[in-house]
């Protein structure tokens, strides 16, 4: 009997079958999509002003009439102006003849003169050769002819083969009608009707594809048109203070028509990664065959490159990162991925179509691979990063995992958000006998040495910052007569006691050195066997002993070794630390049977303030039973 292929395997392969559609779908149906997409980009761009101009009481027609005019006025005026500089530079080219080929000697050595000498030579020599076989075809074809007239039989004339031509396909036919003129209307009368109509066209989306989930669509095409619009935004100043610079560097140095370069920059620059390079070469090309010195060139180059490296780098990095959502490989890949598919008018989509991807797969859980895919958000959490890296035994990997998210937060934060719930994923492999012996022993040997150097540099940044106070205070002190005495509170000592295995003696060194930097005396009991570990915790007679345990499988040791801990020390405080538990803390109180002032704590920043509610609770005691009563009657 055949086995029914589960539906997860049928999901997928719908979902492929469903990608390979679309892709299909977007290549062939190009001709009617390109200029769809086109008219969207301009919706985006133009409708903060049209929504200005309906603002100021500007009825919607009129407004949106005003807008698409004024920029399709724009765009030809830019267009014209290109069009006659760059006629201009054609018509110049012939004169800078004379002083390409003076550049072109300065650059020839004696070997290479002599290299160039021999190549040409070679080249007569093979003309000289096509000439006269030239001939000695003319000669041959002239003695065809004098033999016919003879009388000749001429040999027969093949028969001319039939090649068979497939029926040209409706859209490519559709394609070649459409010319880019007819294009552009086309852009512009769409443009017109989704700026007129916008709030239909959104509720006819919302209609189609958001029944019963209203509020996800909403928020993604709230998202999707801010993060758009804000792109285009930033994209549209950033290439137009781009070419500014351009142009008037160029202006500067002297190449000539450095308005038409400097529009070309910023107008090629929407091509992402190609368009910059692009709009250089000529420029670059044009000083070559201008100067006589290699001083302009080289300028121009430098130019080129200063500014492009710094926009790249820290200027789109700074204004874009929050505005896109996007990861720099995703940009990459979109740019070759719609480049292939629509040509150049893909690359120029590119971005604010991947976009809305993220957007989708950012707020459609079925379609959240996009998110993750494309996203510039982490895909791992910090602490399954760092258990990912653990696993694969690359320990600087996961070092420097803990010291980027030290950077911002505190040592407690990184214990608790970071390496307890690392561990917590530890013990549920060891459990689920997914985690091997060795790989298990690298993982806690790594993370003893980890927190030891964690725990060397907080000290050392500490004394640090200690010192530089001291100093300050020092300067702000007092004279010593004036100053009064402060008397000091008992040092309290606590024990950090290990419920099963080494995850809860790691958790335990942790919390004895967050104790340590609170001004505690703390120790952290090694695991063993529970009759050594209590002869440990006898000795030391703490004040306060904390049971390290993580949860759910050190829950029934945590319980029998409080009840034994009860019955060894019956002054001490006790606390319980239940790390990354997930249940409800009141049942696990009375699951525990924690009676009178002892404690369960959930997070090691907890046990810190505990420990501190029962020093003073402590000290309190004490000072109520050193108070002397006086007699009121004998105070005056």
């Amino acid at each position: 009997m055949a086995r029914t292929p589960p539906a997860k395997d049928i999901s997928r392969i719908f979902t492929l079958f469903a990608a390979v559609v679309v892709i299909a779908t977007l290549y062939f149906a190009r001709v009617m999509l390109v200029p769809l997409a086109l008219a969207v980009l301009f919706t985006f761009v133009l409708t903060p002003l049209v929504s200005l101009l309906e603002r100021i009481y500007f009825p919607r027609f009129l407004a949106v009439f005003l807008v698409v005019v004024l920029a399709a006025a724009g765009l030809g005026i830019a267009g014209w102006t290109v069009a006659n500089q760059l006629i201009d530079v054609t018509y110049q080219l012939p004169s800078y003849k004379s002083n390409i080929k003076t550049k072109i000697d300065s650059i020839r050595s004696p070997k290479s003169s002599s290299r160039f000498d021999s190549a040409a030579n070679a080249v007569k020599e093979i003309g000289k050769e096509i000439t006269e076989t030239s001939a000695d075809t003319a000669e041959n074809a002239s003695a065809k002819a004098s033999a016919k007239a003879k009388g000749a039989v001429a040999p027969p004339k093949p028969a001319p083969v039939q090649v068979y031509q497939p029926a040209s396909n409706p859209l490519e036919s559709f394609n070649s009608l459409i010319t880019p003129l007819g294009s552009a209307i086309i852009v512009v009368v769409l443009t017109i009707f989704m700026l007129a109509g916008r709030e239909d066209l959104r509720n006819r989306v919302i209609g189609l594809v958001g029944h019963g989930h209203l509020n996800v669509m909403t928020q993604a095409l709230n998202d999707a048109g801010a993060r758009v619009s804000r792109y285009l935004l930033m994209q549209l100043l950033v290439n137009t203070g781009y070419g500014a610079v351009i142009g008037l560097g160029l202006y500067f140095i002297g190449v000539p028509n450095a308005l038409l370069w400097g529009t070309v920059a910023g107008l090629f620059r929407f091509l992402p990664y190609i368009g910059a390079p692009l709009a250089a070469i000529l420029p670059i090309l044009l000083s070559l065959a201008i100067f006589t010195s290699w001083s302009q060139p080289v300028e121009t180059l430098l130019l080129y490159l200063i500014v492009e490296l710094s926009v790249a780098n820290f200027l789109e990095p700074w204004l874009y990162g929050a505005n896109t959502g996007i990861s720099s490989f995703a940009i990459l890949f979109a740019a070759i991925f719609w480049a292939l598919i629509w040509g150049p008018i893909g690359l120029l989509l590119s971005t604010p179509l991947t976009v809305c991807l993220v957007v989708i797969g950012r707020h459609v859980p079925t379609l959240s691979f996009l998110n993750v895919l494309l996203g510039d958000q982490p895909v791992l959490s910090p602490e399954a990063h760092y258990y990912q890296r653990l696993l694969a035994s690359d320990q600087p990997e996961a070092k420097q995992v803990l010291e980027e998210y030290l950077k911002d937060h505190s040592l407690e934060e990184l214990y608790d958000s970071v390496v307890v719930p690392a561990l917590a994923l530890a013990e549920q492999d060891r459990h689920h006998d997914d985690l091997d012996a060795i790989t298990e022993q690298f993982i806690c040997q790594s993370t003893k040495e980890l927190l030891e150097e964690l725990a060397d540099k907080t000290r050392e940044a500490d004394t640090a910052a200690q010192e530089g106070a001291t100093e300050e205070e020092r300067t702000a002190l007092p004279p010593a007569s004036e100053r009064t005495p402060v008397r000091l509170e008992p040092l309290t000592s606590i024990v950090c006691l290990p419920a099963r295995d080494e995850a809860d003696e790691i958790v335990g060194l942790m919390l004895a050195q967050l104790l340590e930097k609170s001004g505690y005396s703390a120790q952290a009991i090694a695991i063993g066997t529970t009759a050594e570990m209590l002869a440990q915790v006898k000795d030391s007679a703490p004040d306060i002993v904390c049971i390290s345990a993580l949860p759910p499988f050190a829950l029934l040791h945590a319980r029998e070794l409080y009840k034994r801990v009860r019955s060894l020390l019956p002054e001490a405080k006790v606390v319980i630390g239940l790390w990354k538990f997930g249940g409800d803390p009141a049942k696990a109180t009375v699951r525990l049977n924690i009676a009178g002032d002892d404690k369960l704590v959930l997070t090691l920043a907890q046990t810190v303030l505990q420990a501190g509610v029962f020093q003073q609770l402590g000290a309190t005691s004490q000072r109520s039973e050193q108070t002397v009563v006086v007699d009121p009657t004998k105070s005056k």
